[in-house]
């Protein structure tokens, strides 16, 4: 069954060793092991093998300069982008302490290098979704008619970070104030399940992705949620590099789905947020 896995970054040497070393996520990747058990692999052959599989990768770029010095990766979604143009959909990574140099870097992405919406992480940004800082972000994107797409994961070891700032129940609010905005909370707004779920529920604009989180406790709240409130809510992510995203997508196989809601949540929910057929 095709896919379109919505947070994926392929595993290339550079990126791989950027994650490994990068000020944010390097006691993380130390806690879980990472450097042991990563591979990677030219782009060339990450490719290959997502051919195999019928997965299509959405890559979030990402821009945390000001809270932790890692400046925005772009160009690099870009030249993916370029290089495999039925592969790869890009998300604009955006810094809110940026001001309209983030509302700029927005607009160029989209219109000039036909980017599919904006990324933002509150956790990694250190404020949380709803803070006014990334309302003129919402506000753009909403004139674009592009998604945001909103990590909601509070990251295990990130120096500084808090997990509030990932609150599900602060996009909550975005939803209420940006109804026209398509939203996609990344990760699921672990752990916290429940609202998270009733984010989606009760928000016609407000998707998820739950991915790293699928098999922790309480996770099975997603799959029932599924089967009952939002068939049309949940999407598909692996957060490859960290999980391999073909061998995720077989997991999703397993975890209980109705075979109708499989379908969307693997592909038809994504597809139609990115308005593709």
């Amino acid at each position: 069954m095709k896919a379109i896995d919505f947070r994926f970054r392929p595993n290339t040497p550079d990126a791989v060793d950027g994650l490994i070393h990068s000020p944010f996520f390097g006691d993380m990747c130390a806690f879980f092991n990472y450097p042991d058990r990563a591979w990677s692999a030219s782009l060339d052959k990450i490719v290959e093998i997502m051919d195999e599989h019928e997965i299509t990768g959405v890559i979030t770029g990402r821009d945390v300069e000001t809270t932790y010095g890692c400046p925005c990766s772009n160009m690099g979604v870009v030249e993916m982008m370029r290089a495999y143009p039925h592969k790869f959909y890009g998300m604009a990574g955006l810094d809110p302490h940026k001001g309209m140099q983030a509302i700029d870097e927005l607009s160029r992405m989209v219109n000039e290098f036909g980017m599919k919406g904006a990324s933002i992480d509150p956790y990694l940004a250190k404020l949380p979704a709803d803070h006014r800082k990334f309302y003129p972000i919402y506000a753009k994107c909403c004139e674009l008619k592009v998604p945001v797409v909103i990590s909601t994961g509070p990251g295990t070891r990130v120096p500084g970070a808090i997990m509030g700032d990932a609150s599900p129940a602060r996009v909550d609010e975005v939803a209420r104030d940006f109804p026209d905005l398509t939203i996609v909370m990344s990760h699921g707004g672990y752990p916290y399940v429940q609202e998270a779920c009733m984010v989606c529920h009760r928000n016609a604009n407000v998707y998820m992705e739950w991915s790293e989180y699928e098999t922790w406790p309480f996770a099975d709240g997603y799959v029932k949620a599924g089967n009952e409130l939002i068939p049309d809510k949940l999407i598909f992510a692996s957060a490859h590099p960290f999980y391999d995203s073909w061998e995720r997508a077989k997991l999703y196989e397993t975890l209980g789905f109705r075979p109708d809601v499989l379908e969307n949540v693997l592909y038809n929910n994504a597809a139609r947020i990115l308005g593709i057929a």
